[in-house]
């Protein structure tokens, strides 16, 4: 028995859709499963399986043409199979159009009242030499054009007024947007990409951050550094005291050592049963290579002085992108700072640095207005945002851990006391 097929709902907001292709013609056999026909919604142009096998014997929405949805888009059946009483029956289903009353109409209709009669014009059909305007607008002058049309001429800045439609009456459809070129030579682009192995460094980087990351619940907490005392202390020690150029990098790991030495409780790792407090300060410090990012150890920082540190900092970092560092160079950090100031980066936050409990992320420092005194003058700040584990740290030990840090670079006397450059 012949069924019908009818025009599909391909999407929530579909309510009509075009027939861009046929893939079968009247006679063809057609088994489920095969593409029966290529139809252009409000968002896309989709392939229409036939749910059922048969010869396709009707084509209710010709190439280009407009259905809504659940009208007759084809009917199925057997070969020579007459269809004719389904095709009388859709058609008495039909809304009754209305007959266009037209002014020869009104002229042989006598009125029932005595008032002169209302008349309505009947509008001629205008022969335009011009067929693309004659096919592609309606009465009003609105474009013909199907939704998905409209919305991709809208994207892309395509007047519409400027294109042949090739569907239905002049209709513009999906294909005539992308045939568009509006006179313009178009750029044709090659899509390409390349696949590399991950290397080792990168494995170990994403198992151990991506473990802290999704286990470790991080908090992060700012704090704005005025910089300018710090300025001057660098200035002062590379221009006199020491041959060895001193670096804010090697102030900022000094401060953060003598802070920790504060506050012990920043200086811890989770065991899960347990909280480790550790009583040495070593400090991992990202150093960034070609294959990724490694973590040499600083081993008591407290005790080291500023040239120290910076001899220690350079040897590492020259051995690191030589890939002549050895584990125990990267093995053994309690806190790990990671600076990204000389990048030019103002802000940003780390994720912590397994088995640390912290990290610290160092921006640049900034130019900008600040208030002292009650007055607006030039000054020169650095942000920095300390990654916490919620498991080991709350805010306010992390809180007054970074005040301690702040008050050492605004102060740089306390950060170098007695102790030797």
């Amino acid at each position: 028995m012949a069924e019908i097929v009818r025009m599909p709902k391909l999407s929530d907001t579909m309510t009509e859709g075009v027939v861009a292709e046929w893939h079968k013609k009247i006679g063809d056999e057609v088994e489920s499963g095969e593409v029966l026909a290529e139809i252009e919604t409000d968002k896309a142009t989709m392939e229409f399986e036939s749910f059922q096998d048969g010869v396709l014997l009707h084509i209710g929405v010709n190439k280009g043409e407009t259905a809504e949805v659940d009208a007759i888009l084809a009917i199925l059946g057997k070969k020579g199979e007459n269809i004719s009483k389904i095709l009388k029956e859709e058609a008495s289903k039909a809304p009754k159009v209305e007959k266009k009353v037209t002014v020869e109409d009104k002229v042989n209709t006598t009125p029932k009242i005595a008032a002169a009669p209302k008349t309505t014009t009947a509008f001629p059909t205008v022969q335009n030499s011009n067929k693309a305007e004659k096919t592609k607008t309606t009465r009003n002058g609105k474009v013909k054009a199907s939704p998905l049309a409209r919305r991709l001429a809208k994207e892309n800045n395509v007047n519409l007024q400027r294109i042949q439609g090739t569907g239905d009456n002049g209709r513009i459809i999906k294909r005539d947007i992308d045939n568009y070129s509006g006179g313009k030579s178009s750029f044709v682009g090659i899509e390409q990409y390349r696949d590399e192995p991950v290397s080792q460094m990168r494995k170990v980087i994403a198992s151990r951050l991506g473990e802290s990351k999704f286990t470790a619940p991080h908090f992060y907490l700012t704090i704005a550094i005025e910089m300018d005392e710090a300025i001057k202390a660098r200035k002062a020690i590379n221009n006199s005291i020491t041959p060895d150029k001193v670096s804010f990098n090697d102030m900022v790991i000094k401060a953060v050592a003598k802070s920790l030495r504060k506050h012990p409780s920043v200086n811890s790792a989770w065991l899960g049963d347990a909280i480790r407090y550790n009583e040495h300060i070593h400090i991992g410090v990202a150093v960034a290579v070609e294959d990724g990012l490694l973590v040499p150890v600083v081993r008591f920082a407290d005790g080291k002085t500023l040239t120290q540190i910076g001899a220690e900092v350079k040897d590492y970092a020259s051995r690191a992108r030589n890939k002549k560092l050895q584990p125990e160079d990267w093995e053994g950090n309690t806190f790990t700072i990671s600076n990204l100031g000389m990048f030019g980066i103002e802000e940003f936050t780390a994720i912590i640095n397994p088995p640390d409990a912290c990290i610290l992320a160092i921006g640049g420092i900034q130019s900008t207005p600040v208030i002292r005194d009650g007055n607006v003058v030039p000054g020169n700040v650095m942000k920095v945002t300390l990654s916490c584990d919620h498991r080991v740290v709350d805010g306010v030990v992390g809180s007054k851990f970074l005040n301690t840090f702040k008050s050492y670079l605004e102060n740089p006397v306390m950060l170098l006391g007695e102790e030797s450059i």
